[in-house]
């Protein structure tokens, strides 16, 4: 470290630029001119400049030159002697109040992050802070987001697309109407509400139609609307006043088709609302409102995490589980007194039928008999028969 003297005898400091790579506390932050400040005792010496001027100012021990003290007057530690220097410790910070000739310490901040030895950030409870109503089994939580709604947004058909207007429970943005339409009553009806609910109707070419088509035959008209809501599995629970609950829960119906004509039955036969499973189950498609013919705008529907939890849950509320099975030793005629208590009816898919846990939840399965060669028949007929035996008991 070079050096020479000033004209009041004393010495002062060149700094000396780091080698790369070398300890951090040895970089130089500023030009590496020193700005003279005289001395705290008055002296003839002066410092060696700021700490931004002649180093990091960090201390590194008794006397060092290259802390910001001067030659004559370096405090122990670098802590700002005679020199005056503006050194910092190379410690913690404190936020008490500054001690020495300038320099000051300083703890950690309150509220900095506390880290451990890998980085990560560390809590004292990972669930700490979780407030709100816990879910039971098979309910979904409030506000959670669906992995798949319930649909519905596109509507084909005319009489399906007629009961979308009548109903009047979704907002419909838009509809299509082919530019060369077959001669229909029920086109002119669509295209007279429309008019009187201000909604746009829009001729289109059939081509175009037909390629924004999700169904088969969308028959000249798309309705475009919000979708479907869900309802929650409580409200279909609860009992009111001379009515007992009648549902029908769904268990692994893939076929739209299928679907849309259970739906249907379900609305003829007056059931109060259909449980679906949220996941391996098809919801609302344009072909299930098209097969539905209407029915998805008066059938309630609820949409369940799990299906066998949610059959838990209507035994707790006090509903008769009644699965229908090809195999079962009872048949539906054999329902009696009981098709007029509450009752779930459960319907499998065609082919598999009913899981192993939803069967184990059943209180009673029934069959329906066949007295030809098949051995059951198509999951919307099925469901046809079954619900309106139980309106039969009911009315």
């Amino acid at each position: 470290m070079g050096g020479g003297r000033d004209q009041q005898g004393g010495y002062t400091v060149k700094p000396k630029k780091p080698a790369q790579g070398g300890p951090r506390g040895a970089r130089v932050s500023g030009t590496g001119k020193s700005k003279a400040r005289p001395a705290a005792s008055g002296g003839s010496s002066r410092g060696a400049g700021s700490a931004r001027g002649a180093g990091s100012g960090r201390s590194g021990g008794p006397g060092a030159i290259g802390g910001v003290g001067g030659v004559g007057g370096g405090g122990a530690g670098g802590a700002g002697g005679a020199g005056g220097g503006s050194s910092r410790s190379s410690g913690p910070r404190s936020s008490g109040p500054r001690t020495g000739g300038g320099s000051r310490t300083e703890s950690p901040r309150s509220g900095a992050s506390n880290r451990g030895v890998t980085g990560s950030r560390q809590f004292s409870s990972r669930g700490a802070g979780r407030t709100g109503r816990i879910a039971r089994p098979g309910e979904e939580p409030r506000g959670s987001s669906t992995d798949k709604p319930l649909g519905g947004e596109q509507v084909e058909g005319r009489q399906a697309v007629r009961e979308l207007l009548i109903a009047g429970n979704r907002r419909v943005k838009e509809i299509w109407v082919s530019s060369d339409p077959d001669e229909s009553e029920i086109v002119s009806d669509i295209v007279e509400i429309a008019k009187t609910m201000r909604i746009t109707v829009t001729q289109t070419a059939r081509k175009r139609l037909d390629m924004q088509a999700r169904s088969e035959a969308p028959q000249g008209v798309i309705a475009f609307a919000s979708p479907l809501q869900e309802v929650e599995l409580d409200t279909l629970l609860l009992r009111k006043p001379g009515r007992m609950p009648f549902l029908v829960a769904v268990d692994g119906v893939t076929d739209p088709g299928n679907l849309g004509a259970l739906l249907r039955c379900c609305d003829g036969a007056g059931v109060h609302g259909v449980v679906l499973p949220r996941h391996r189950a098809v919801h609302v498609t344009p072909t299930v409102c098209k097969s539905a013919a209407g029915a998805v705008e008066y059938v309630p529907m609820a949409v369940v995490g799990g299906l066998p939890a949610a059959l838990s849950r209507m035994k707790d509320a006090g509903i008769w589980i009644v699965g229908l099975d090809d195999e079962a030793d009872r048949t539906l005629f054999d329902l009696g007194d009981l098709a007029a208590d509450a009752i779930c009816l459960v319907l499998g898919a065609e082919g598999n039928g009913l899981s192993r846990l939803v069967r184990e939840r059943c209180d009673m399965i029934v069959s329906i008999p066949m007295l030809g060669r098949l051995s059951s028949l198509n999951v919307s007929a099925a469901a046809a028969l079954a619900t309106y035996e139980v309106a039969r008991h009911r009315a």
